[in-house]
C-alpha cells in the first residue's frame, strides 16, 4: 500500500515539471564551438523588456559554461515564442449507476477542473555560423512571468536553467 501511495505522487510530482524537447544534429563535436553570439534581428515575440531579460540569462549561462561572446562565434543564438493554450488535464468525474440481479449499466461525466491557460512556448536554436545550419535546439513551455521586475528575472533565469540542463549533449 505505501508503494501505491508512493507512486501515486511520484506521477503527480513529474506531472507538474516542465518538459523540454531538445534535438541536435549527432554529427557535430560541441566541443569545437567556443564563441556564440545572438542573431542581430531576432524577432522573440516577447517585448523588449522580457527580451533583454532572456538573453541576459543565456548570457550569464553561457558565460558559466564556459563559452565567450563574440563578433564572430562559431554559432548564433536564435530565439522564438509563440503564446499556447494549455487545456486542464484534470477532470472531476461525475457518475451514476445503478445494478440488480447481475445487471449494470452507468453514466459517467468528466468535467474539466480549472480553466485554460495561456502559455508561452520558448524555442531556442544554436545556428553553426559557418554552414548556417541548426546544430542544437530546445523547446519547452513558461507559464506565469511574474508581475514584478524581480519576479519577471527569475522566471527566465530557472527558464535557462531547465532548457540548458542538457547543453551540450553527451554524444
Amino acid at each position: 500500500m505505501k508503494f501505491l501511495k508512493f507512486l501515486l505522487i511520484l506521477f503527480l510530482l513529474s506531472s507538474c515539471g516542465a518538459y523540454v524537447d531538445y534535438d541536435y544534429d549527432k554529427n557535430v563535436k560541441f566541443s569545437e564551438y567556443k564563441t556564440y553570439n545572438f542573431f542581430g534581428d531576432i524577432k522573440s515575440g516577447l517585448n523588449e523588456l522580457d527580451e533583454n531579460r532572456l538573453l541576459a540569462a543565456i548570457d550569464s549561462k553561457m558565460k558559466l559554461m564556459g563559452y565567450s561572446k563574440s563578433e564572430s562565434p562559431s554559432f548564433n543564438i536564435d530565439i522564438q515564442t509563440s503564446e499556447v493554450i494549455n487545456s486542464p488535464n484534470s477532470n472531476v468525474g461525475v457518475g451514476i449507476g445503478g445494478t440488480g440481479r447481475n445487471v449494470g449499466g452507468g453514466v459517467s461525466i468528466g468535467i474539466p477542473v480549472g480553466g485554460n491557460r495561456p502559455m508561452r512556448q520558448v524555442k531556442i536554436e544554436f545556428v553553426d555560423a559557418g554552414r548556417d545550419a541548426v546544430i542544437w535546439e530546445a523547446i519547452t513551455t513558461q507559464s506565469n512571468l511574474g508581475n514584478t521586475p524581480e519576479k519577471r528575472e527569475e522566471s527566465f533565469n530557472k527558464l535557462v536553467e531547465r532548457v540548458f540542463k542538457k547543453f551540450p549533449p553527451k554524444s
